[in-house]
């Protein structure tokens, strides 16, 4: 089977999984998320941070682009274009956000640009990781190709329940810096 089936059957397989997944489970994982991430060294220092807005049962990510506008350091989130092309927009409140593609909150396009390699913080979505920082995204590619090159130290927020061995894997393929849990930060090691 390719890796392009495998990957549309997992996530088929993934997106039951979370559907499933508890309440209370949810929340408490949100909960650990938030505490890891914002304490995590990387997180700390960065000054420039991108971070993508949750949607639905995604790890949650407000409260955490909240602590770093409180922190005052630089938050920018995605903004998508047709044809799989992304950019870094600046925004002083999550207040600032608006639905975009797919419903996501996004900033206006109005927003400033912050350029990749300005960035110190990356924090990257998936439906979920494996054990050496490999993610199982949505599909698009969006972020397979902003992150082709790009110098920010990449974290990926998952939920522990979903973390699996080995993903599937296609040379395009970039693997995180680490990957957070609610109990863990899985701290990526480089061959």
């Amino acid at each position: 089977m390719s890796p392009e089936l495998l990957k549309a059957n997992l996530r088929k397989q993934l997106s039951g999984d979370i559907a499933e997944l508890p309440d209370e489970y949810i929340t408490g994982s949100d909960e650990g998320l938030l505490r890891l991430t914002t304490m995590l060294d990387e997180f700390r220092s960065a000054r420039n941070i991108m971070i993508y807005h949750s949607v639905e049962r995604e790890p949650a990510t407000p409260e955490i682009a909240k602590t770093a506008l409180a922190m005052g350091k630089t938050v920018a989130f995605p903004y998508c274009y047709r044809g799989g092309i992304m950019n870094a927009r600046i925004v002083g409140s999550l207040d600032e956000l608006r639905p975009a593609m797919l419903g996501i909150p996004a900033p206006q396009e109005t927003a400033p640009i912050i350029a990749p390699e300005e960035l110190d913080l990356i924090i990257v979505p998936a439906l979920t990781y494996d054990r050496a920082g490999y993610r199982l995204g949505y599909g698009g590619g969006y972020y397979d190709r902003y992150l082709c090159g790009v110098t920010a130290f990449m974290a990926g927020l998952a939920r522990s329940r979903l973390i699996t061995d080995e993903l599937p894997r296609q040379p395009h393929d970039i693997a995180v810096d680490c990957v957070i849990t609610e109990d863990a930060v899985m701290r990526i090691t480089r061959e």
